[in-house]
């Protein structure tokens, strides 16, 4: 049962469904921009072609972990999504603490990331994995905080599940006051997760010219590639589970799940074409300030049942 919703839903059916938003990622962007935008299948194509090319290890390099850094960041978005989705189709199906099996696998691709940069042994590689490393210790504080207001509203739960159901009949978390705080810093720390502007300061092309993976070519490169992409969904998909209630795929259900997903989309995409590269100081500045102070406010009005 478990490898048919990570093969399933967890590799295939989330590969397919990141691909498709990182289209419409690019296709809003592109139009912001006054530009055409590529064509549907382009995504797909770029990983194909990706995939032909010849994979270029740097010399002084550490091969083995240089090479197994972007499975291993792969493997783990596949697994978190996989849980998301078996507690989305069968609540009866999670298990107990698998909120914080999936908050850990989450981490996992920014780990992935700063290994992949470090063992390059490329200088402006190794700079991007020690943005990577400072922007993910500031911006989990406040993510694991955000997490704990919809735990604290299910009554203490931490399956996935009863979240899930503690939501039933449209009592969503996200319409209460503590949960809508929550909710927004949750967006703004998986835009930093997700490693794009105004938090693509680990990449950085115009500085580092893409920092942890500027020695990737081939192969290893489309991984991280489909790595991102499938992030671009499981992370909203995330948070529709914790604040929205989830998807339904019953009736009119569906088409309210799908705009609910449009809808965080929508916000990533807004975010990400109006607001420049902050700097790493000014970034851990404000996850560790304005940030955390915001999601401890939440945290004290869901205690307070506000």
């Amino acid at each position: 049962m478990y490898a048919i919703y990570l093969i399933v839903y967890g590799i295939i059916l989330t590969g397919v469904l990141g691909v498709i938003a990182s289209w419409i990622d690019r296709k809003v962007t592109a139009r912001i921009h006054y530009r055409v935008g590529p064509p549907f299948l382009q995504p797909v194509i770029d990983i194909i072609k990706l995939m032909g090319k010849e994979t270029v290890v740097p010399e002084g390099a550490s091969k083995t972990t240089f090479l197994l850094a972007p499975i291993m960041g792969y493997a783990s978005i596949s697994v978190a999504s996989a849980i998301l989705w078996m507690n989305q189709l069968e609540v009866t199906q999670g298990f107990l603490g698998d909120i914080i099996v999936v908050i850990y696998l989450l981490t996992i691709p920014s780990i992935s990331l700063m290994l992949g940069g470090f063992a390059s042994g490329n200088p402006l590689a190794r700079v991007g994995a020690s943005r990577e490393m400072k922007l993910m210790l500031s911006y989990e504080l406040p993510f694991i905080f955000a997490i704990l207001v919809p735990i604290i509203k299910s009554n203490y739960s931490l399956r996935l599940g009863q979240i899930l159901a503690s939501q039933a009949g449209g009592n969503v978390f996200a319409l209460s006051f503590s949960g809508a705080i929550a909710l927004i810093v949750s967006i703004i720390c998986i835009q930093a997760k997700m490693g794009i502007v105004p938090f693509d300061i680990a990449e950085a092309e115009t500085e580092i010219m893409g920092g942890v993976i500027i020695e990737y070519s081939g192969t290893p490169l489309a991984i991280f590639r489909l790595m991102k992409h499938m992030m671009l969904f499981t992370l909203p998909f995330f948070l529709i589970i914790l604040y929205l209630g989830g998807f339904n795929f019953q009736g009119i259900g569906i088409l309210y799940s799908i705009l609910k997903y449009v809808l965080m989309l929508v916000i990533i995409v807004v975010i990400k074409n109006t607001n420049p590269r902050v700097r790493i100081d000014h970034a851990m500045r404000f996850f560790w300030g304005p940030a955390t102070i915001a999601s401890i406010v939440a945290i004290i009005l869901s205690i307070l049942g506000i």
